[in-house]
């Protein structure tokens, strides 16, 4: 199976950082609410079906059952997420820093911007076989991406980690984990934490300045700056992070 997202789905170069509100069938946008507060197996078609206004039959005409909208909602994030790091990829060009703070800033970005799509991953475990081998496929493609990178960086000694592999599966785990805890209200920005998690992810893979406590390579905006004080953090009352 040729799990490569399509080139001409790709966001172009300078709008990858860019999110407008979420773009789905109100079936799947419902669904995907449903699976956050209740949990996949807590949740019927019937459930969805009422949230959406339709009948079961209904719903069952634009999707198989509800195995289908899962995997429909998964696939839809990964090759979003895919499609996203290679524009980040693509801009950075041959230079392996650059392409690995951006692959790892578009990530993060998208952990905030589609927290909602993005904590499904939590759900992977209720995928059917078939369903299941092939979201990881295209799971795997975004971590060979960063190893790749990151192993080009290591023959040119901008990184220096003994253990790539482990190094790149921590990154991502580390920046999937933005989905859980990220707040719009909160007292960080989606971009500084993109910014922050950057800084994090050097260290991780073994850039020196990282290690060193020099500056980090991330010229676009400011880096590290303080969270403004109008933004404040407040306790998330979504069932979405306290159901399981």
């Amino acid at each position: 199976m040729n799990t490569e997202p399509s080139q001409d789905s790709a966001p172009p170069a300078e709008r990858w950082r860019s999110y407008g509100p979420l773009d789905l069938h109100p079936i799947l946008l419902h669904a995907m609410e449903a699976f956050n507060e209740q949990g996949y197996h807590g949740t019927s078609v019937r459930d969805i079906a009422g949230r959406v206004g339709v009948t079961v039959p209904a719903l069952y005409y634009h999707y198989e059952n509800k195995q289908a909208l899962l995997a429909t909602l998964l696939e839809t994030s990964i090759k979003d997420v895919l499609d996203r790091c290679r524009a980040a990829a693509g801009e950075a060009g041959d230079d392996p820093l650059a392409r690995f703070c951006g692959m790892v800033e578009s990530i993060v970005l998208y952990m905030a911007h589609r927290q909602q799509l993005a904590f499904l991953d939590t759900e992977i475990r209720s995928l059917e076989p078939a369903n299941r081998a092939r979201y990881v496929a295209l799971r795997d493609y975004l971590e060979h991406m960063l190893l790749d990178t990151v192993e080009a960086g290591r023959v040119q000694g901008v990184f220096t980690t003994p253990i790539p592999a482990d190094a790149v599966r921590s990154v991502l785990v580390m920046c999937q984990g933005v989905a859980n805890w990220f707040r719009a209200d909160g007292p960080l920005t989606a971009e500084e934490v993109a910014e922050r998690h950057v800084l994090l992810s050097l260290g991780t893979v073994g850039h020196p300045g990282a290690v060193n406590g020099a500056p980090p390579p991330f010229p676009r905006r400011s880096s590290l700056r303080p969270p403004s004080p109008a933004r404040t953090s407040a306790p998330r009352g979504s069932a979405a992070r306290t159901s399981r």
